[in-house]
Formats: structure tokens, C-alpha cells, sequence
């Protein structure tokens, strides 16, 4: 089934979400027609923000991190209503970011136990996890983006959908996807600019 297709059976059952009948039956439905794009979301964000966690001692997989995140949905959405598609994916994605920052943390406790069990310094503030204060600085930047921006952000660079593919989701032009995501860009680069390598400590003043 094609991208509209999906979307458009994403749509039919967050409809009947909101109705008066039994709610579990429509999730499970609801999960199982929105495997694909949430395996897909799961692959993306694990490989490309949390590389370290895919590596031992964890060696996390893709379709592990996919059904930790349907566990979370189907809990989420026992009170939660989305009545679009695009505010559905924000809420996996929300809960995606949620479960991935939960591993990292527990990663970097371990890590600095494990050295000191071992008598060895402490570990530094970079462990790798993908959790590092500079990570949570991006995390907490993409979050504070004004919700066009960080929505697009979040479909394009993170769930790896095209334009179109996002406009579909969104309602909107490939065009106007491609405008939020440079807002978005522009507003992350200046932000964060002085993590950039070479970059001076910017004057509080």
C-alpha cells in the first residue's frame, strides 16, 4: 500500500478513535496499518541520532526500539485522541525520542557504574550514547521550534520522508514543506551555532 493509501487508512481510523465505540480494537488496527512508517521512523532515528546505542553492549535493533514504541502508543492512546495523521506521527515521534533518550540515560548510568566498579576514572561527559549535553541541547532546540518548523523538521530529517511525502501528511505543498524546513534550519542554525567546530562562546551580553 503507497504512502497516500496509508495515510488516508491512518485517517479512517484515528476518525473512528473518536467515536463511541470500543477504542482498543481501532488502535490495535490503527498500530498495525502504521507499521511500516513507524518501523521506518524507528530505523531513521535510531542510525542516525543514536548510532552508539546500536552498538555493544546493547547492539540495538531497529525492530526492537518498534516494538517498545507500540507498546508506548497503545498506552498513550488509551487517553490520547490525535484526530489527524500528522498529529498522530508527532505523537510517535514524540514517544520515539522519549524511549531512545530513556536507553542513552540508562547506557551512560551503566557505563559510569561498570567504571567504578573497576576502579577506573570517571567517565567522560561524551559517553557516545547520543545523550551527551550537546545532544540534549539539539533535542530541547528541535522541541522549541514553532510547531510548522518542527513539524517538517521532524517528517523530513528525521522520519525521512520527502517533500511530497510530508505535504501529503501536513495538508500543505511539497513547496510549503520545503519552506518550514529551511525556517526550521535557519532557526536551529542560529540557536546552536556555537557548537559549531571553532565557534566562540557566545556573549551573554
Amino acid at each position: 500500500m503507497d504512502e497516500e493509501q496509508t495515510t488516508a487508512v491512518v485517517q479512517r481510523y484515528l476518525e473512528a478513535l473518536a467515536g463511541d465505540g470500543p477504542a482498543e480494537p481501532v488502535v490495535r488496527l490503527l498500530l498495525d496499518r502504521a507499521v511500516c512508517r513507524l518501523q521506518q521512523l524507528c530505523a531513521t532515528v535510531l542510525y542516525r541520532g543514536y548510532p552508539r546505542l546500536t552498538r555493544p553492549p546493547l547492539n540495538l535493533q531497529a525492530d526492537e526500539i518498534l516494538g517498545a514504541l507500540v507498546e508506548r502508543l497503545l498506552k498513550a492512546l488509551r487517553e490520547a485522541r490525535p484526530a489527524t495523521v500528522r498529529q498522530f506521527f508527532a505523537l510517535a515521534g514524540q514517544h520515539m525520542r522519549w524511549e531512545l533518550n530513556d536507553l542513552a540515560r540508562r547506557l551512560d548510568s551503566q557505563s559510569v557504574i561498570v567504571e567504578a566498579l573497576d576502579g577506573s576514572v570517571p567517565a567522560p561527559p561524551d559517553s557516545g550514547s547520543g545523550l551527551t549535553p550537546e545532544g540534549c541541547r539539539m533535542i530541547a532546540a528541535i522541541d522549541s521550534l514553532p510547531s510548522d518548523e518542527r513539524e517538517a523538521f521532524d517528517l523530513v530529517r528525521i522520519q525521512g520522508m520527502t517533500p511530497p511525502e510530508a505535504g501529503e501528511v501536513l495538508g500543505v505543498s511539497p513547496k510549503t514543506v520545503k519552506r518550514r524546513l529551511d525556517r526550521g534550519l535557519l532557526i536551529l542554525t542560529q540557536n546552536l551555532r556555537d557548537l559549531r567546530p571553532g565557534a566562540s562562546t557566545p556573549d551573554p551580553n
